[in-house]
C-alpha cells in the first residue's frame, strides 16, 4: 500500500488533487446535512444573516475558491503549501456548486426542481476529477505513446480529433458524454455517433428533412427519458433532498 502511496499519488504530484477532491465531496456533503438539518427545523443551525440580509454559501465559497486557487498556483505542487490551499479550493468549490442552480438562474432556487442542476454539477464534477486522479487526461493524450508525444503534429492531431467528437456529442444534445469525452475519448466518439437528440441543434440541422431519422431520435430519446428519469430523481432526492411541491416555492424558509 505504501509503495503504491508513493508511486501514483506522491511522486506524480497528485496529492493536492486528492485533498481537493475529498475536501470538495465532504464540504458538498456537510452541507447538504446541514441545509436539510435547518430545512427540517432540528439541531443547532440556523441562517446566517448580517442586517437582515440572508447570506447564501456561495459566498464564503467564492472567498476560499478565490484563496485557495491563486494559493494553490503559486505554491509548489509537491511542498505542504499546496495541499493546504489544495483542501481550502476544494471547501471553496463544494460551498459554490451546492449553489450552481442559484448562480445560474440568479434566483433563490435551491428547493425547488431546478435546484437538482446543483446535485448534477457536484456529481459530474466529482467524478471527472476522479477520473483525472485516475490517470486519465484531457484529451486522450495520456494514450499516446513516449514517440506520439514528441511528435507534436501527432499530439495536436489528436488532441483536435477528441475536441471534434466532444463538440459532436455536445451538439446532438448529449452533455454528459461530451464532458465526459473530454476525459475520455471514447465515451466522445459514442456520443458522437449516436442518434441526436430531437431537440439539439443537430436534430434540427440534419433531421428537418429526414424524418424516419427525427422519429427514431424522438422514440430514442423518450425510451431513455423514461427508463433514467425515475432513478435519475431519487438518486438526485438521496444526495440533496426532495424539493418542495409547487405550491410551496414561493414559501419562506429557504435556508
Amino acid at each position: 500500500m505504501g509503495h503504491w502511496w508513493t508511486r501514483n499519488i506522491i511522486e506524480p504530484g497528485k496529492l493536492p488533487l486528492l485533498l481537493a477532491l475529498a475536501s470538495f465531496v465532504l464540504t458538498f456533503v456537510i452541507t447538504r446535512i446541514v441545509v436539510r438539518l435547518i430545512r427540517a427545523g432540528k439541531g443547532p443551525f440556523g441562517n446566517v444573516k448580517a442586517g437582515g440580509l440572508h447570506i447564501h454559501h456561495v459566498v464564503p465559497g467564492v472567498v476560499l475558491t478565490v484563496i485557495g486557487g491563486f494559493g494553490a498556483v503559486g505554491s509548489d505542487r509537491h511542498g505542504f503549501g499546496s495541499a493546504a490551499f489544495a483542501v481550502v479550493f476544494g471547501m471553496g468549490a463544494g460551498l459554490v456548486l451546492d449553489e450552481f442552480a442559484l448562480i445560474l438562474h440568479l434566483d433563490d432556487v435551491y428547493w425547488s426542481e431546478e435546484g437538482r442542476k446543483s446535485v448534477e454539477v457536484v456529481v459530474v464534477t466529482a467524478a471527472l476529477v476522479g477520473l483525472m486522479l485516475s490517470g486519465f487526461l484531457p484529451f486522450g493524450v495520456n494514450d499516446l505513446t513516449e514517440d506520439e508525444l514528441h511528435d507534436r503534429a501527432g499530439v495536436v492531431l489528436s488532441i483536435g480529433m477528441n475536441f471534434l467528437f466532444a463538440l459532436m456529442a455536445l451538439s446532438k444534445g448529449k452533455a454528459r458524454m461530451a464532458i465526459f469525452g473530454v476525459i475520455v475519448p471514447l465515451v466522445a466518439l459514442v456520443g458522437a455517433l449516436r442518434l441526436a437528440r430531437p431537440t439539439s441543434p443537430w436534430a434540427r440541422r440534419f433531421y428537418r428533412r429526414r424524418p424516419r431519422a427525427r422519429a427514431r431520435a424522438r422514440l430514442r430519446a423518450y425510451h431513455h427519458d423514461r427508463r433514467w428519469a425515475g432513478p435519475r430523481r431519487r438518486f438526485q432526492d438521496l444526495i440533496g433532498g426532495k424539493p418542495d411541491p409547487e405550491p410551496a416555492r414561493s414559501l419562506p424558509g429557504r435556508p
